[in-house]
């Protein structure tokens, strides 16, 4: 396998709400991410983010959005993974887009790692692409 970068997100979340539960052991939150997407996709990113936060402090984000492209298509995203320590952004994401343009996409796992950085996020976004395994 072998992973070729389709686009960048960079996104702020002007809004949002959590709740702690188990004395803040662990806690579950809601928020509104707005962005851009820059590369092989190109335009406007919105998504609602309801991360769990574990007990062992690592969040676990979970994705449901949209990009409106530039070129005027539609494609869902779900993205989920783990935040790492205060900075560190990895997991997955999958599209649906019924735009010819698109489409692929559909069928596509993507790798996604990124960074939380002061006033917004920045993720890369690439494809996961199957290659045969080599015999021993």
């Amino acid at each position: 396998m072998r992973l070729e970068p389709l686009y960048r997100i960079r996104w702020t979340t002007p809004e949002g709400r959590s709740v702690d539960l188990f004395d803040g052991a662990e806690g579950q939150s809601f928020f509104v991410a707005e962005g851009r997407c820059e590369g092989q996709v190109t335009g406007r990113f919105r998504a609602a983010n309801f991360p769990r936060r574990r007990a062992d402090g690592t969040l676990v984000p979970d994705f449901r959005g949209v990009v409106e492209t530039d070129d005027g298509a539609v494609l869902m995203i779900a993205l989920r993974g783990y935040l790492r320590g205060r900075h560190e952004l990895v997991g997955s994401m999958t599209h649906l887009s019924d735009d010819e343009r698109y489409a692929r996409l559909s069928d596509v796992v993507c790798a996604v790692a990124g960074e939380i950085r002061p006033g917004e996020v920045v993720v890369d976004v690439a494809e996961l692409v199957w290659e045969p395994l080599e015999t021993p």
